[in-house]
């Protein structure tokens, strides 16, 4: 049967078991482009119950009243996460383009007002960086540029610094126990004497950044890149450095004791006079590192 061309006339539909209303008009209009305004666009034949004169589509129902609501006004409705999702496939089978949009938006901006935002911008940085025996203990700077500046003595610990950019500043001294800086970037960063014990550095580029005596102890260090960096002396006592890239590292007189290195890349890194007593090594990459004098009493290799 043939769908009736004028605009107001009442369409029937039965999606999954569920009975709908509708008019010509609000299935062709809104999304002209759609599976839906294909389908009774006049261009195609329907198949309709010979009692009731519903078209039936073999779709779950649950949600196509978002969908009519949407054709009739435009508006995105505000659903838990679990039905959003649902409703999107919903969306995507019917090629309904503009809801589509709707919906991926509306994801977003949810997932970015979640987001936790940093309590302080660059400039405040600035100006407490000016006084002396800076404190930042606890505060959240997720987020922020800190590249270039000089944070050396700064305090902190227990911050959340996640994804802080603080690549070339100067953090000599400064003290990061416990923080949270996972996905940070301090490349080539002065980082001597830094601490570092507990901190969760999961996924941080610290390439050719300076931490000699910078205490490491018990830090969260998978995933993480020191390629090139100077870690000289530097202690790393039970921390994990699972899936790190240590390459061409200098670790000279490091202490790794009690460290996890499995799958750690260490290739041509100096570990000369390094402290690698009872250390798995067994799954660590070593092709061209330097060993010279390292104590590996007991380490597994």
């Amino acid at each position: 049967m043939k769908a009736v061309s004028d605009p107001s006339s009442l369409v029937r539909l039965n999606i999954g078991g569920k009975k709908f209303r509708t008019t010509l008009d609000t299935l062709t209009q809104r999304e002209p482009d759609s599976m839906l305004a294909a389908m009774f666009s006049g261009r195609h034949t329907l198949c309709q119950d010979p009692d009731e004169g519903s078209v039936f589509l073999d779709r779950d129902g649950k949600h196509f009243r978002h969908i009519l609501n949407w054709l009739r006004d435009g508006i995105v409705p505000t659903l838990p996460d679990s039905e959003i999702a649902e409703l999107l496939r919903e969306a995507e089978y019917y090629q309904l383009l503009g809801l589509i949009d709707g919906i991926n938006d509306a994801m977003s901006k949810k997932k970015e007002d979640e987001e936790p935002q940093s309590e302080l911008n660059r400039v405040d940085i600035i100006k407490c960086i000016q006084s002396e025996k800076v404190r930042l203990r606890g505060v959240n700077l997720s987020g922020l540029d800190l590249s270039k500046l000089d944070l050396s003595y700064v305090d902190f610990s227990y911050a959340s610094l996640k994804n802080v950019f603080f690549s070339r500043a100067n953090l000599q001294c400064a003290k990061f126990r416990d923080a949270d800086a996972e996905g940070s970037i301090f490349h080539n960063a002065t980082l001597r004497e830094c601490e570092f014990t507990g901190a969760n550095l999961r996924g941080a580029l610290l390439a050719a950044a300076n931490l000699q005596s910078a205490n490491l102890q018990d830090a969260c260090l998978v995933d993480c890149s020191f390629c090139g960096a100077d870690l000289r002396s530097a202690h790393l006592q039970g921390a994990d450095l699972t899936n790190a890239n240590l390459e061409g590292a200098n670790l000279e007189g490091a202490n790794l004791k009690g460290a996890k290195l499995p799958n750690a890349n260490l290739k041509s890194a100096n570990l000369q006079r390094a402290y690698l007593r009872y250390v798995n090594l067994k799954d660590t990459q070593l092709e061209g590192a330097r060993l010279d004098g390292a104590n590996l009493l007991g380490a597994i290799r």
